[in-house]
């Protein structure tokens, strides 16, 4: 008699990974329940957004309805070192972090898996929706593909794309294939405790917080200049480029974001530390006044001071390319990895939810340069770039300055 698989699921008190165990359960895996406790402060989260407790609480109830065993393992102090404190040091140094990608990478799939694989499991299984499948190079090696979620809404594929092959052999996707809709149907259906409950938001495993008090715990408030630059810069006049015909020497100056200075704009107001502000930003500034809104086209951390300018069109807020250093390349699919020289056409996004982009990926020496057909709204150092061919996730890597 052949032994069952073991599968461990990340369970996280939601609709998702409730049905997640469910359809492991009915593929005939034998499954534990795993809940993992990442934060322990509440002083920074929002009442009713998803408490861990709360959450915890719902998992061991499904965990009940399903007749599997469940634990509660508590990840806070590695998520505080490798998410949170990033998290501080990326924001503190004006770059747009993004905990999420960084959650799959260095704790459900790094810590978690190997938890699960000490208990004996062959697999990891999650609530997200996306997809895996496997296909086989011409030394009959296994390839194994990140696909995007058959549900175009809900698709997380992105908040994955810095997985590797051996994370990816031991994952699975039961839900990749399903609409949103469906899922709620199936907990409906088996009468799971989850099944109407309303989708978390905010950082991973953590519930929806107060990003000010949060930052505020290590970042202190520090007064600065919130200076305008005008539309008509001569610097901006300086990027011109033709998509279809960039010669290579061209690329450092395409992707080249603009370094402001005081001296090319006027001071309009007063900010309450640039380290707490985003590129592309249009709330928090309380400015207001002008016939069109104002809007974060830069952060100086160093000097302390905030660039911005009026409307969603300004050329400061879109820019035709960005540059990924060497050391933050990623290529989910190895076997596709680009060498010096080369260059092939993408789909690219830069934020999740966001549509993807037709763009050219460039590798030279330095690094990876990306030319977008369109120009690019809020590109933000720090943010993850994930690059597709059709709904196949190939890589992404971390934009530079």
């Amino acid at each position: 008699m052949n032994k069952r698989k073991k599968v461990v699921v990340g369970l996280s008190g939601g609709v998702d990974s409730s049905v997640t165990a469910y359809l492991m359960i009915e593929q005939g895996y034998d499954v534990i329940g795993l809940f993992m406790r990442n934060w322990n402060d509440d002083s920074v989260i929002i009442d009713n957004e998803c408490p861990w407790i709360e959450d915890s609480n719902d998992a061991l109830i499904v965990a009940q309805q399903l007749g599997i065993p469940f634990q509660v393992i508590d990840l806070s102090d590695i998520y505080k070192e490798r998410i949170v404190d990033y998290m501080f040091k990326e924001y503190e140094a004006g770059r747009t972090p993004n905990p999420d990608v960084l959650c799959n990478r260095e704790i459900k799939f790094d810590i978690f898996l190997d938890t699960a694989m000490k208990l004996g499991a062959d697999y990891v299984a999650t609530g997200h929706y996306c997809r895996k499948d496997t296909i086989e190079d011409a030394n009959g090696n296994t390839i194994y593909r990140l696909l995007a979620g058959k549900d175009k809404n809900k698709d997380q594929s992105y908040f994955l794309c810095q997985l590797n092959q051996k994370q990816l052999e031991h994952a699975l996707f039961p839900i990749g294939d399903l609409q949103k809709s469906e899922v709620r149907a199936i907990a409906a259906k088996i009468g799971l405790a989850t099944a109407a409950k309303k989708d978390s938001q905010g950082l991973c495993f953590i519930g929806k917080v107060r990003l000010p008090d949060f930052l505020q715990q290590q970042l202190k408030t520090k007064e600065g200049d919130v200076i305008e630059i005008a539309a008509d810069l001569p610097a901006f006049q300086n990027i011109t480029y033709q998509y279809n015909s960039i010669l290579p020497e061209e690329l450092p100056n395409i992707a080249q974001s603009i370094h402001y200075s005081r001296e090319m704009g006027k001071v309009i107001g007063q900010h309450k530390g640039a380290h707490f502000y985003t590129i592309g930003q249009r709330k928090g500034l309380g400015i207001g006044g002008y016939s069109e809104p104002i809007l974060i086209v830069s952060t100086d951390t160093q000097e302390n001071i905030i660039y911005v300018g009026q409307g969603e069109k300004h050329p400061g807020l879109n820019r035709p390319a960005l540059f990924i250093p060497n050391e933050d390349i990623h290529w989910i699919r190895e076997d596709l990895a680009l060498n010096d020289g080369e260059k092939i056409e993408y789909q690219l996004r830069i934020r999740y939810r966001q549509p993807l982009e037709k763009a050219c990926l460039y590798k030279m020496p330095e690094g990876l340069y990306i030319v977008f057909e369109r120009l690019q709204r809020g590109i933000a150092p720090g943010q993850f770039a994930a690059w597709y061919k059709e709904d196949e996730l190939i890589g992404s890597g971390i934009i530079a300055e």
